[in-house]
């Protein structure tokens, strides 16, 4: 489905109907990206009204949004946007992205569009893009195989080097230079913690020295075309105690059983309650800090949510993450994650670098 098919095509527009809208004011960068097609979204918004949609953006883009918009475009920075905008929006009861658009820029609409005969009305709305960029096209999924194959490609890259003596922020910085090298951006703030740093499930790479006979926890993604992947492995430097290893090894129990079922009907909670009954099993439950995973695309945190207060249902086409974790402060901790494409009849690991077996 193309870009201007998503725009104008009946699910779009029947799930904004559902909302009981007229029209919808897109500020989430993801979202005006999945829409038009534009692929410098922060700093543009769409609009999209009973008879089209058109982007909204700034003189430095004059030529990029004509090239890649499948919208008509218009170059304008604010109030003359809202000025441009309030004929088209007349009378209509117009959605905003109510967990997206500040209270400054909701105080802008409200003067240009809430004025005059016939002013708009505007209704906060929640997550009416998002869902249908649930399931992913085809040409979605390419960008986010191509993704990941390219943190593959890293990480075999990078694992040698990962020794005692090394600097946590060394590794990350050769982690990304060897995607940036293959056309790829780093999909976040890359994750490099060793020994008690461990126990941070976001301990971005610090100037420490990784130790001998610790654990360190690599976290990271690649972007290709704003597209995202997410891994996580855990990797021994020496030879770790026996309580570091019995962590790792119910951190992979846990983790291998939740990706074996991920199928489309999947409840997002059952499977958290998989990987959470092992860690539990294993005494390890109260230090399981986060739920199970969540949908990868534009964002590299999307929806689905898996997580145990979660009643959504995996459905084929779907792109989640499993990654359970412990994390002991003082200590340490272990988290391993896959990116998992849900399948017509099960389920395709998208993430190949190997685990390792302590």
């Amino acid at each position: 489905m193309s870009t201007d098919q998503t725009v104008s095509g009946g699910p779009f527009r029947e799930a904004i109907r559902r909302e009981g809208l007229d029209a919808l004011w897109v500020s989430r960068p993801e979202n005006v990206r999945y829409l038009s097609g534009f692929t410098s979204p922060a700093d543009g918004k769409l609009l999209v009204y009973p008879d089209g949609a058109t982007l909204y953006t700034d003189a430095r883009y004059t030529v990029q949004a004509a090239e890649e918009s499948r919208c008509p475009v218009f170059i304008a920075r604010p109030p003359a946007t809202f000025a441009h905008a309030a004929p088209l929006v007349s009378g209509l009861r117009v959605g905003f992205e109510a967990d997206h658009l500040t209270v400054s820029e909701l105080g802008a609409l409200r003067a240009h569009w809430q004025v005059g005969e016939r002013p708009a009305t505007l209704v906060g709305s929640q997550g009416l893009v998002e869902g249908l960029r649930l399931v992913k096209r085809p040409d979605e999924l390419a960008q986010i195989r191509a993704a990941q194959a390219i943190a593959d490609a890293a990480f075999a890259a990078v694992r040698p080097g990962i020794v005692a003596g090394v600097r946590e922020d060394r590794v990350a910085g050769q982690l990304e230079a060897f995607m940036r090298e293959r056309g790829a951006g780093s999909a976040f703030d890359i994750t490099v913690a060793s020994g008690p740093r461990g126990a941070m499930p976001h301990g971005t790479a610090s100037d420490r020295v990784i130790g001998e006979h610790e654990l360190v926890t690599v976290d990271f993604g690649a972007r290709v075309q704003g597209y995202h992947s997410d891994m996580t492995r855990t990797v021994a430097v020496g030879h770790p105690g026996e309580d570091l290893r019995r962590l790792y090894r119910a951190v992979l129990e846990a983790e291998e059983a939740a990706v074996q079922a991920i199928r489309p009907g999947a409840r997002c909670s059952e499977l958290d309650q998989v990987a959470r009954d092992i860690l539990t099993r294993h005494g390890l439950g109260d230090y399981f800090a986060h739920s199970l995973g969540h949908g990868v695309g534009l964002a590299v945190h999307e929806g689905p949510s898996l997580r145990g207060t979660s009643s959504e249902v995996l459905e084929a086409g779907m792109v989640v993450t499993a990654e359970p974790g412990v994390y002991l402060p003082g200590v340490g901790g272990v988290r391993i994650e896959d990116l998992v494409l849900v399948t017509a009849d099960g389920h395709e690991v998208l993430s190949r670098s190997p685990k390792e077996r302590l």
